[in-house]
């Protein structure tokens, strides 16, 4: 039988939680998650996860904070001036905005903390930090195409 293996297309369903069991993410209810294995489309310990596993298979994976979304990075939070916010914007603790860099990019923070003179914001990834815990079910290998090579 057909194992997952690197450049390979898969479809994938999955329940995403905390080590607490908080549940973060979900297929349920949804088109199963596709994509390529081994082409940084997904966090590598998921990756990791899938690799070798047979259509129809399900197991639970474990993913250290390194092969997930890594450790908070403390240059990502930063404190910005409440006069920079437009006049009509309220911010409150918890709440998700975008910034734009310099450069153009936009950014996704979240507010950590607000001040009198300035708002907290922290722009790394919300699962930065996290050991997470996938449960999985492979649904389809679309294997990679063969390589030709022409005399």
């Amino acid at each position: 039988m057909q194992t997952v293996k690197s450049g390979d297309t898969v479809k994938v369903h999955y329940h995403g939680r905390l080590t607490d069991g908080t549940t973060f993410d979900s297929s349920e209810g949804r088109d199963p998650l596709e994509f390529k294995v081994g082409s940084g489309q997904v966090i590598k310990g998921f990756d990791d996860g899938v690799t070798g596993m047979q259509v129809g298979e399900k197991k639970t994976i474990q993913i250290p904070v390194d092969d997930a979304y890594g450790p908070v990075n403390e240059n990502m939070l930063v404190d910005f001036p409440r006069s920079n916010f437009p006049p009509d914007l309220v911010p409150e603790v918890g709440m998700q905005l975008n910034m734009t860099s310099p450069d153009g990019q936009v950014i996704p923070v979240i507010v950590t903390g607000v001040a009198d003179d300035s708002v907290s914001l922290d722009a790394n990834h919300p699962l930065a930090g996290e050991d997470l815990i996938f449960d999985l079910e492979l649904v389809e290998i679309s294997g990679s195409k063969p390589l030709i090579i022409m005399p």
